[in-house]
This record gives structure tokens, C-alpha cells and sequence, in this order.
């Protein structure tokens, strides 16, 4: 077994948690390699995560849940990512659509979500469509039918939904305002193909899902369009703590296959088993410390982000939300460029510690990169240090990412326009 300095607990209260799932995350990285050679999807494993409470992370344990706050729930993704990067993302949309309904609890709609969650029902992604101008355009459109709805679409990405019970989508009001709605994934006229075909990330289900006609119950659409004000933060961050846990698999892998071999270089090796060969050692220990400080990383960025979510509760100033929400983003940038570049490094300095045998399919050792590869291009880091160094320079914060749009009618609506 690899030998690490882990880092400390972020809290009592974690532990008592973690320690009730970490043995079915054990499982689950130990068949992480077999599942997806053979294209075998999550379907046990979401249920068992569901068993284990991993879906409520940050539910009240009033209400069914473990009561984490941000830093203790990004813990967890981080841990989930060591165990299998596509069971950690297939559980992202639920993750936010639940921090949605705890950062506006007294919506109905939101004490539905929260309901729902708590009974074991998971919600995937229904949020993105190919073909627009932006990730933001939306061709799918709700339209009323006597007192509930009717959605038709067509949406990309749908990553979990293949697993879930809700989605949770975008669409435009037949006025083109942008609403917010969960879609029952086995009603009447919805269909979601497995048929995300990504090199990496392949267990997510992050597919196509058809939207013809679906009945949609009043209470199921969101009376507001915009989101909570630590939500672009959020996503990204949740993208970034899966790297940290692909670091830790790394780091732990590379160091295990190093101890257990027996051959070396004639000529080239500074000594005959490769564990006691000071070059290796010195890579190995470069993959720990790249896990170590990018854990660091995601835990600071989850504390800002904990912070913003404490002061927006109850705000309604559109304001105060908008430059909140840009304050978390600029927590969370100010990890991404460096922990995406530590990360894809180690994957691809891992195989330096090993010979031929490392690419051999049954390791599955390339995986590491091609799952970070493929988080890291759903969050681009190109971006984040120009919006780090035009703040740094200038003090101007990003652009709101909150939705725009009225009330869809007949829905009540605090007095709000996003910017």
C-alpha cells in the first residue's frame, strides 16, 4: 500500500460522515478499470451512493441529510474523485440543484427539490444544448397547457440524467424568458441516449435526451430563473475538486506499481529495484505533492465559497448577488489554471516511474489523463488567470453568470432583476 502524509481532517463532523462510505469507494476504485473497459455504467453504484447518503451531502440532518457545509462537501468530491472521476461528476447536477433549493428554502419549489433528494431521488443535467451562440442559448421551449406545461427539446450533456429520476433543465417561455424546471427522466415522451462518445469521462451518461411534448407539473418549474450566488463557482470548483481526487489516485497507483516491481535498467537504474531508485523516488514524490497541494487548492477555494453562500442567504439586492457571485468565481479561477496543469502533468509524468507495462490496457493507467483532459475542457483554463489579473490590476470583477428573465406567469416572484 502507498505511503502518504495525508493531510489533516477538515473536520470531526467529516469523519463521522466519511467513514460510512469511504470501504464502497474502495470498491469502486478498485473495479474503476474493469467497469470501463467492458462500458459497464454506474447503475449500482449511484444506488449505493444514494444508500450512503452521498446525494445530501449538504442536506440539513433535519431533513435527511449530513448537514456539511461547502468546505466538508468538497472534501467528499475530491474523495469521490480518487474513486472514479465519472461517479463524481454523474453526481454534479444534483449537487447543484440542491444548493439551489438550500440557498432559497422558503420557495415551495425548492422545499420540493429538497424533498425529493432526501427520499433518495436523483436529478442529472438537462442544462445544455449544442448549436447555439453561447452555452447559454436555449432552443428548448416551455409553453403552458391549462394549469401545468408542456417541454419540447433537445438537450446535450445531459451528464446523470441517464441515472436520475429528475433533470434538471433550461428552456424559454413561449415570451423567450429563461426558466428553470426539473423533467421526470421516465415520463411520457422523454428519451436519453447513452451516446456521449468523449475519450475520457465515458460512464457519465453525458449524452442526448429528446424532449417531445412532456407534461410538466406546475410545481416542478422553478419560480425564479436565477441561481444561487455561489453557482458558477460552484460548478467549476466541483470540476477542479475531481482533478484533486484523480491527483490522489495517481499518486497512490504510480507508488504501487513502483513498489511491486522487480525489474530495473541495466545501465540506466541507480539501483536494482526501482522503489530504492532516488529518480523515481523523486517523481514519486512530486505526484504526492501535486495531490497534497491541490486538495489545499480546492478546501481554500471551498472556504470562499462558504463564505458567499452565508452572506446570500436571504439577500435579494441584485447587486450585492451579482458581485457576490463574481467573488466566488474569482475564489475558484484562482485554482483552476494551476491545479489543471498540475494535474495533467502528474498523469502523464506518472508513466516515468514505470517501462513498457504501463500502457499495457488491463492498468488502464491512461485513463487518468483522458478523464482530467476531459474535465478540464468542460472548464477552460485559458480564461481564469486573465479574469484573476484584470481584477488584480483594475479591481473589475467578472460578468454575473446568473440567468436573466422574468417570472414565468403565474408564478409568484420576489422583486429581483438580474443584471
Amino acid at each position: 500500500m502507498a505511503q502518504f502524509i495525508q493531510a489533516l481532517p477538515v473536520s470531526p463532523r467529516y469523519e463521522s460522515v466519511a467513514t460510512k462510505f469511504r470501504p464502497f469507494l474502495e470498491r469502486v476504485r478498485a473495479e474503476a478499470v474493469e467497469r470501463e473497459t467492458t462500458h459497464r455504467l454506474l447503475h449500482p453504484e449511484i444506488a449505493e451512493a444514494t444508500r450512503l447518503g452521498l446525494t445530501r451531502l449538504r442536506l440539513p440532518a433535519a431533513q435527511g441529510g449530513a448537514g456539511l457545509d461547502l468546505v466538508e462537501f468538497f472534501a467528499a468530491v475530491i474523495e469521490l474523485g480518487a474513486a472514479d472521476p465519472n461517479l463524481a461528476n454523474a453526481l454534479r447536477a444534483n449537487a447543484g440543484i440542491l444548493e439551489d433549493a438550500l440557498a432559497r428554502p422558503s420557495y415551495e419549489w425548492s422545499q420540493l427539490v429538497a424533498a425529493e433528494i432526501a427520499q433518495g431521488k436523483l436529478v442529472g443535467s438537462g442544462a445544455s444544448e449544442i448549436g447555439g451562440a453561447t452555452n447559454r442559448s436555449y432552443e428548448t421551449v416551455l409553453r403552458p397547457d391549462g394549469r401545468d406545461y408542456r417541454i419540447s427539446g433537445r438537450k446535450f450533456y445531459t451528464t446523470g440524467s441517464l441515472y436520475g429520476d429528475y433533470m434538471n433543465a433550461f428552456a424559454l417561455t413561449p415570451e423567450g424568458d429563461t426558466v428553470t424546471l426539473i423533467v421526470p427522466t421516465r415520463a411520457k415522451g422523454v428519451t436519453i441516449l447513452d451516446d456521449w462518445d468523449g475519450f475520457g469521462q465515458q460512464l457519465t451518461a453525458s449524452g442526448t435526451a429528446l424532449l417531445e411534448d412532456v407534461l410538466i407539473r406546475r410545481e416542478w418549474v422553478r419560480p425564479s430563473a436565477d441561481r444561487f450566488p455561489h453557482a458558477h463557482g460552484f460548478f467549476q470548483l466541483y470540476h477542479i475538486a475531481t482533478l484533486a481526487g484523480i491527483a490522489r489516485t495517481i499518486a497512490a497507483e504510480a507508488a504501487e506499481l513502483v513498489a511491486a516491481r522487480s525489474r530495473s535498467y541495466p545501465g540506466r537504474s541507480n539501483a536494482e529495484r526501482s522503489a530504492d531508485d532516488p529518480q523515481i523516488q523523486q517523481v514519486l514524490g512530486r505526484l504526492a505533492s501535486v495531490a497534497y497541494v491541490s486538495r489545499a487548492a480546492v478546501l481554500q477555494a471551498a472556504r470562499g465559497l462558504q463564505d458567499v453562500h452565508e452572506r446570500g442567504l436571504g439577500l435579494m439586492d441584485a447587486v450585492q448577488l451579482n458581485e457576490l457571485s463574481a467573488i466566488a468565481e474569482l475564489h475558484v479561477s484562482q485554482t483552476v489554471t494551476v491545479v489543471t496543469d498540475l494535474v495533467l502533468e502528474a498523469a502523464t509524468v506518472l508513466f516515468d516511474t514505470l517501462g513498457a507495462s504501463a500502457a499495457k490496457r488491463s492498468l488502464g493507467l491512461d485513463r487518468h489523463w483522458r478523464n482530467a483532459r476531459t474535465l478540464a475542457s468542460h472548464n477552460p483554463r485559458i480564461f481564469h488567470d486573465r479574469l484573476i489579473g484584470r481584477f488584480a490590476a483594475t479591481g473589475e470583477l467578472p460578468d454575473s453568470f446568473q440567468q436573466q428573465g422574468r417570472a414565468i406567469p403565474g408564478h409568484a416572484r420576489p422583486q429581483l432583476v438580474i443584471a
